[in-house]
């Protein structure tokens, strides 16, 4: 709180706490001095568990979909593998990675709500976020309907841009619900009930599997039957986590719609437009690395090699996904609860456990990295630039096992606008212009792009990160997390 009694705004976390939650935090922190180490950070890496292990599980579940997707658009044609290729990496991948991270302001908000046991604003939060992403899928839309003269202005042969953009009309439906599915996520996520999103995408992905042969090989409803299956079953996803949240599963959370829904959209749609920056330039960030190796002379090779090294990389990242999960989830809880403390054990369990699996990640790279490329491709000289790439890979896997949890750390505590900023300044000024030296000023092609991107970018914003999150007064975010909680809450009263 400010001298003249105004709330301050946008300081790096974004809460406050009353003096009784000040007194329990100092009760949890004797408490927390009573016990073991061994003992705390097995009961911590319950809880964090609890909430990675399932969000792993459906990350990789999600983004199988997209590849059986794209798999049996191959057995249409090469044409077709195109065209769904670009409309779901390139126009979907975007959408995907926006609306994503605007929703991921709910871990912010139900987190801490939540660790506050504000539970009904958590009902509230959700309904916010349902209006405003419903309203940026509707500005969005441009990008569906002209998608084929932006992808012909990009470069895109003719035959795949029309095409390309007859699918990403069809991809309209999954658009919009991903304003529905991303936000009922964190909702429930928030609560600890990761398991039910768990089976949901489960359930999803079978039923996906076998709408999708039928289509393809029964039905033979070619490259447009082939999207809708994608529509379908994202729609299915959907409704099955609305039924479980609005029919007597978060009963605490959940109490009906509510008029407080449609107060402070501006400020919750300034941190949902945070956050969806913020994880939209990371979610880009290599695919500009494909396009640039792309414009290399000869670039068939190298485009192949990297595309078989990201996609062992896009398998790998969902596991510190599931840890940016955990991690947002932890620290915003206990943040809620007043306990900067425990938010700080959090942070520091996530990472170590997130930086030993990468590790091994890592050693798995560097020792067998070509029977992992097999998979992919059987062509020697592609074998032999994945050869040459594999050092990268690696180093990328293990950066990749440290940034994403202090990201979570910087949703868990409302630091969104501040680590966009940062991702700007790192990825887009810093990365991209060193990757385009060192590949075409000093000639080392797609390694010099790579490596440029990954030590000027990736590893200086993971270095400011991690400075940030050490210095972090963990007590004053708590106090400031309390304020944010009852500041949203006041705004509800007063206006509905």
């Amino acid at each position: 709180m400010s001298s003249n009694g105004k709330i301050e705004e946008n300081k790096v976390p974004l809460l406050d706490y009353a003096s009784s939650n000040i007194h329990k935090s100092y009760i949890l922190e004797q408490n927390q001095d009573e016990q073991s180490f061994a003992n705390r950070f097995w009961i911590e890496t319950k809880k964090l568990w609890h909430i990675v292990g399932p969000a792993i599980f459906s990350r990789i579940v999600s983004y199988s979909m997209f590849v059986i997707t794209q798999a049996f658009a191959g057995h249409l044609g090469d044409l077709e593998l195109a065209a769904m290729s670009i409309a779901s990496n390139v126009v979907l991948g975007f959408d995907f990675g926006l609306m994503l991270g605007m929703a991921s302001a709910l871990e912010t908000l139900c987190g801490q709500a939540f660790g506050a046991k504000k539970h009904y604003m958590l009902g509230v939060y959700l309904q916010r976020s349902w209006i405003v992403l419903f309203l940026c899928c509707i500005i969005m839309m441009p990008l569906f309907l002209f998608a084929t003269p932006v992808l012909k202005f990009l470069g895109q042969p003719e035959d795949v841009a029309e095409l390309s953009g007859v699918v990403v009309l069809a991809f309209i439906p999954l658009h919009f619900s991903f304003a529905f599915q991303f936000p009922l996520q964190r909702f429930l996520q928030s609560q600890l009930k990761n398991n039910v999103i768990a089976w949901a995408n489960f359930v999803a992905f079978i039923f996906h599997m076998l709408i999708s042969w039928l289509i393809v090989y029964k039905f033979h409803l070619g490259i447009i039957g082939t999207t809708l299956t994608l529509n379908i079953s994202w729609w299915l996803l959907m409704l099955m986590l609305l039924c479980y949240a609005t029919c007597g599963g978060c009963p605490l959370s959940w109490t009906g719609f509510s008029m407080e829904a449609f107060s402070g959209l501006w400020d919750f749609f300034k941190l949902s437009v945070s956050s969806g920056i913020m994880l939209c330039l990371e979610n880009w960030y290599y695919r500009v690395l494909i396009v640039m190796t792309g414009n290399l002379e000869n670039a068939k090779i190298a485009v192949d090699a990297l595309s078989i090294c990201m996609n062992i990389n896009g398998w790998e990242l969902m596991i510190p996904l599931g840890f940016f999960a955990g991690t947002g989830v932890r620290v915003a809880n206990e943040l809620g609860a007043g306990n900067g403390r425990g938010a700080k054990f959090a942070t520091a369990v996530a990472v170590t456990q997130s930086i030993v699996i990468g590790l091994f990640f890592w050693i798995l790279i560097i020792f067998f990295h070509n029977e992992l490329a097999l998979i992919f491709s059987t062509s020697q000289p592609v074998l032999e630039a994945v050869h040459k790439l594999s050092i990268l890979l690696a180093f990328t896997v293990l950066l990749n096992s440290v940034q994403p949890i202090l990201s979570g750390v910087a949703v868990g505590s409302g630091w969104q606008a501040y680590v966009a900023y940062i991702n700007l300044g790192c990825y887009y000024l810093l990365g991209v212009p060193l990757g385009f030296i060192m590949g075409w000023g000093f000639h080392y092609g797609v390694m010099g792009i790579w490596a440029g991107m990954i030590f000027g970018g990736t590893a200086i914003q993971t270095l400011i990160l991690a400075i940030i999150t050490i210095r972090c007064d963990w007590n004053k975010e708590a106090e400031k997390a309390s304020t944010h909680v009852k500041k949203w809450e006041d705004v509800g009263h007063l206006t509905s």
